[in-house]
């Protein structure tokens, strides 16, 4: 059966992708921007309450995928307090100002992350090259790669995901993601060939504040959260036609 992992950015998202029957979480902050490091904290609480692997993601701001050496710093230390709260992976990636995988800047993450699995996130669809990205991240050591395939949606580039598969030849996993949903997560599978995907599951949640100040349009109170439903449907439609796991 296909492997569900599920972006939440938050404890109450992480906990509702486990109880839906996500495979693995990868923890973020401010999902609506992209996804940043989330907090001390977020991370702690959400390793002593997940018994599913728990990845986070290591990045220090939104916007483009070429740091400096005060942002390697802080990835770092990130990435150490991920291998003392004993988490199970990360989530890292970073391109030079051309626009390739930046080997070293990478390197010196992998090897920070030790014994923790890494994916290379979605840096991967900035890049220019594609096949040249995907052998640099395959020497660098990661155990996947996350990928639309350089579109908007993984459905919308299933094909060159599809190549990015064949070139892998085993050799690293490639994770479809970006707008993977219940209807549409079958023929993601069906014709990128990959054998995880990656999807955040969220829908609005109200918030439970009887009063608002309504002129506050800067500071929204509902936010957007995984839904156990939304995470239980994408299981449902990964699962075998005879609905035994494999």
């Amino acid at each position: 059966m296909p492997l569900l992992e599920i972006a939440a950015g938050s404890l109450e998202s992480a906990l509702a992708a486990q109880a839906g029957g996500a495979g693995r979480v990868e923890l973020c902050g401010n999902l609506a921007g992209g996804g940043v490091t989330p907090s001390y904290g977020l991370v702690a609480i959400a390793r002593d309450r997940l018994s599913i692997p728990l990845h986070v993601l290591i990045r220090p701001r939104t916007g483009d995928f070429l740091y400096g050496e005060a942002e390697l710093e802080i990835m770092l230390r990130d990435v150490d307090a991920c291998v003392r709260l004993g988490c199970d992976g990360v989530v890292i990636g970073a391109l030079d100002a051309d626009g390739r995988v930046d080997r070293s800047f990478c390197r010196t993450l992998v090897e920070a992350a030790g014994p923790l699995g890494v994916t290379f996130h979605r840096a991967f669809d900035a890049a220019r090259d594609p096949a040249e990205a995907l052998e640099d991240v395959v020497v660098l050591g990661c155990e996947r790669v996350l990928t639309s395939g350089g579109c908007p949606s993984a459905l919308e580039g299933a094909e060159a995901i599809a190549a990015r598969v064949r070139q892998s030849a085993g050799r690293i996993r490639v994770m479809a993601g970006a707008g993977i949903r219940p209807d549409n997560v079958r023929e993601v599978l069906g014709r990128s060939g990959v054998d995880e995907v990656h999807a955040s599951a969220r829908t609005l949640q109200r918030s439970a504040m009887r009063w608002r100040n309504e002129r506050l349009l800067d500071l929204p109170v509902d936010r957007d959260e995984t839904a156990r439903a939304t995470v239980a449907a994408l299981v449902a439609e990964l699962m075998p036609a005879d609905g035994v796991a494999g």
